[in-house]
């Protein structure tokens, strides 16, 4: 019956890996258009242009929430797709191209941020970026499509190719009931038993310390499941309950040097969402740990690197990346990370030779490509004055803007205020100083961010070459 049951699933789960996967894109270029166009129908009405205003503000708010609602990607198990029609028209304005072959896609990052915390829940949403041969697909969590393209793309590409964060939602993104109900059946605590007390965490630092302790092979098994669940439980939100299902498995295997470092992850997760230093220094000593049970573990390592550099603290995330390579010599990870420390510490010869030693060791031939480019890029700046000097001045002057875009939209908002006084007031001194002052700013800022774009891009290097 089990051998039924499994070539039924084996049939259903092939049947759904066919059909492609569609996710709605970020819709935040949509969003600042209707803004901007609802605001300027206002200043027309405002002029008693009214026929004007309300044909704007109509189409607008007819023409850009369909255009966002159909603009897709979507993933057929070869390519990446781009479906909406304002992305396919500039593609063929500007002969570029709207899809993406999974072979060319050179890296995918993964950020989450915070954007709920109730108790010892802290509720996050991740946005996942996908580059390759200079085409950029985003899109962010928030249901079960985007689940479904992380497992189904995420499980096709090279873990070189994937951030530390991307590696964790490919393994353990799960939908969030099915986790509770999980955790219910290992009888691990609700948050409302769990968030009065941090008791947890010392008996799990306790644990950490254990040394001699034997563990038999169910005790093993029982770990790695309570080692799942805890990562399901952390990128679900349930922090809490997370660090309780750490504790179990530490009491129960406590020389896990992946275990460490996973439990190390979800304590540091909990102790950045509560500001608590304290709980911040338990979780880099737990690294530490991790660090000194896996010293023969490159993988391991290897991550354990990026998330020191992740955290900001680079010295020992280099360390980190040479006992790996000491470990295991091929490993590429290792290799970038220390590109990307040269990098912030401006050795551009270092960054050159660790790309160079990447591109030997990347097993894609997106991966290749990638790592020679930056090696050529860097190559260019460390050869060329003139070309540096370009450059700095571009990624300087994109800093400018960006600190222009904020002040620009603020001094915006603080003409809002006079705009709606004036009106309900009727008087027109302090409305025209309203939209006077708005106009001006909201006008910048589109300036700004229109230049943001055009600078976004690093200098071609055939840019100003001599034949």
């Amino acid at each position: 019956m089990s051998n039924i049951v499994s070539a039924k699933e084996i049939s259903a789960a092939a049947t759904f890996s066919d059909k492609p996967i569609s996710i709605r894109v970020m819709v935040n270029s949509y969003f600042i258009a209707l803004f901007l166009t609802t605001f300027f129908s206002g200043f027309l009405i405002y002029l008693e242009q009214d026929l004007a205003g309300i044909l704007l503000f109509g189409a607008s708010w007819l023409i850009f929430p369909f255009l966002a609602w159909t603009d897709r990607i979507t993933f057929d198990g070869k390519r990446l797709t781009r479906t909406g029609f304002l992305p396919r028209f500039w593609a063929s304005v500007n002969n570029s191209k709207y899809r993406l072959k999974i072979a060319d896609i050179e890296q995918v990052e993964t950020q989450a941020l915070r954007a709920l915390k109730r108790g010892g829940n802290v509720f996050y949403r991740y946005r996942t970026s996908v580059n390759g041969k200079d085409l950029k697909f985003a899109f962010a969590s928030g249901g079960e499509e985007y689940r479904q393209m992380i497992s189904k793309l995420f499980a096709l590409l090279s873990e070189n190719t994937l951030d530390n964060r991307s590696i964790e939602l490919r393994d353990y993104l799960r939908e969030p009931k099915e986790t509770l109900m999980k955790a219910e059946f290992a009888k691990i605590p609700s948050v409302d038993v769990l968030e009065n007390s941090l008791n947890a965490l010392k008996t799990a630092d306790k644990n950490l310390r254990a040394k001699n302790k034997e563990i038999s092979v169910e005790e093993i098994e029982k770990a790695d499941y309570l080692h799942r669940l805890a990562n399901e439980l952390r990128l679900s939100g349930y922090l809490l309950q997370s660090l309780e299902a750490f504790r179990r498995a530490l009491f129960l295997n406590p020389k896990d040097a992946w275990l460490i470092f996973d439990f190390a992850r979800c304590l540091h997760s909990f102790a950045g969402a509560e500001r608590d230093k304290k709980l911040g220094r338990k979780a880099f000593a737990a690294l530490r740990l991790a660090e000194k049970r896996g010293h023969d573990d490159g993988e391991m390592l290897a991550r354990l690197g990026e998330s020191y550099f992740q955290y900001g603290d680079w010295r020992r995330a280099e360390k980190v990346f040479q006992k790996a390579l000491e470990a295991v010599e091929t490993s590429f990870r290792s290799v970038r990370g220390l590109a990307e420390i040269a990098l912030r510490e401006g050795k551009i010869a270092h960054v050159i030779h660790h790309f160079a030693t990447a591109n030997r060791l990347a097993e894609t031939p997106a991966l290749r490509r990638w790592t020679q480019g930056e090696t050529d890029y860097f190559s260019r700046l460390n050869a060329d004055d003139d070309y540096m000097e370009m450059e700095v001045s571009r990624v300087n002057l994109l800093e400018g803007l960006e600190r222009s875009k904020k002040t620009s939209l603020h001094v915006a908002m603080l003409g809002f205020p006079a705009i709606v006084l004036g009106v309900t007031l009727e008087n027109n001194l302090i409305a025209n100083i309203g939209w006077a002052v708005s106009c001006i700013a909201i006008t910048v800022w589109m300036c700004v961010i229109l230049g943001q774009n055009l600078l976004s891009s690093r200098v071609p290097m055939d840019f100003n070459e001599e034949d």
